[in-house]
């Protein structure tokens, strides 16, 4: 036996509205043609589905298992129906996002916040266990965007500029290395070092000044969060290099002091990188706008 969708749409239209002339109108057909369909089902199945001398026409047990069946599948296939169109107008997608910046995740999520409501028929994740395997993932499609402080020569990948930081020294007010007004490499030496839990090639202090530099600190202590972060150094337990971004709201804390690292500064730069064939679907240029614009904010703050 071949049951066809028309055949469920069929069941689902003469159950519904009680009878074959209402039916064969609801499905734009002639009312021949409808009952010619039945027959067809029934003497493939070999068993009668409507029990005829009734009237509202009524579904035999058999009709009732078919029906059972269409109330089912047929909604499944209208969901997957606009899926697909929601895809093909670009309403619809997937989000998965990996970041190699551990401490974007508090600017990402104001950035989500506002994505979300934009397009709520879009799928979003936030991948923290690619973070080291992030632009391979990208390629294989497991996540659809990466933030990333590292650009590479990737074929069919897009590193789109989001913006550009400053990474900042952090000690408490007490200590020592608040009365210099810049913080070289050398000073790292006898300090104890309090960084995200991150391989330390991902991290800007060891990265930009202190590898370079052939400088080890005396201790390095990995912290989650950034806020106890903060606190330890708050407590004069250590010292932290951050985005200038994340200490902006503690500029007036008189319990810290953020000094810039080296005579010229240090400046990076966060990009966004999607797949070349995706960095133009309209959802996924307006989540980067809005990262844009969210950075900003928050600079300015």
């Amino acid at each position: 036996m071949r049951i066809e969708f028309r055949h469920l749409r069929t069941i689902k239209a003469i159950h519904d509205t009680g009878g074959l002339a209402r039916a064969a109108d609801l499905l734009n057909m002639t009312q021949s043609a409808l009952s010619h369909q039945i027959k067809g089902i029934e003497d493939q199945a070999g068993v009668a589905l409507f029990a005829r001398r009734t009237k509202p026409l009524r579904l035999s047990a058999a009709g009732e298992k078919m029906l059972v069946a269409a109330e089912s599948i047929l909604p499944q296939m209208a969901a997957l129906e606009a899926d697909f169109a929601g895809l093909v107008s670009g309403k619809a997608g997937r989000m998965h996002i990996a970041i190699e910046c551990h401490a974007c995740f508090e600017w990402l999520f104001g950035v989500l916040e506002q994505f979300r409501k934009a397009w709520p028929d879009v799928d979003v994740d936030i991948r923290p266990g690619l973070a080291f395997d992030a632009l391979p993932a990208l390629r294989r499609e497991d996540v659809d965007l990466v933030v990333s402080s590292d650009p590479a020569d990737l074929v069919e990948t897009d590193f789109t500029p989001l913006f550009d930081y400053e990474p900042v020294f952090v000690a408490s007010a007490a200590h020592p290395l608040a009365q210099k007004a810049v913080i070289e490499a050398e000073d790292f030496r006898d300090q104890t070092l309090i960084t995200y839990p991150v391989d330390r090639a991902r991290l800007d202090v060891f990265s930009q000044l202190l590898i370079p530099a052939k400088v080890e600190p005396a201790a390095v202590r990995q912290v989650e969060l950034t806020a106890v972060i903060l606190l330890l150094v708050a407590s004069n337990r250590g010292v932290a290099v951050l985005p200038d971004w994340v200490v902006s709201q503690i500029k007036y804390n008189a319990d810290y002091v953020t000094r810039p690292l080296t005579k010229g500064g240090m400046t990076r730069r966060l990009f966004a990188a999607t797949r070349a064939e995706d960095t133009q679907r309209p959802f996924v240029a307006h989540l980067i706008r809005l990262a844009r614009q969210e950075a900003v904010r928050m600079q300015r703050t």
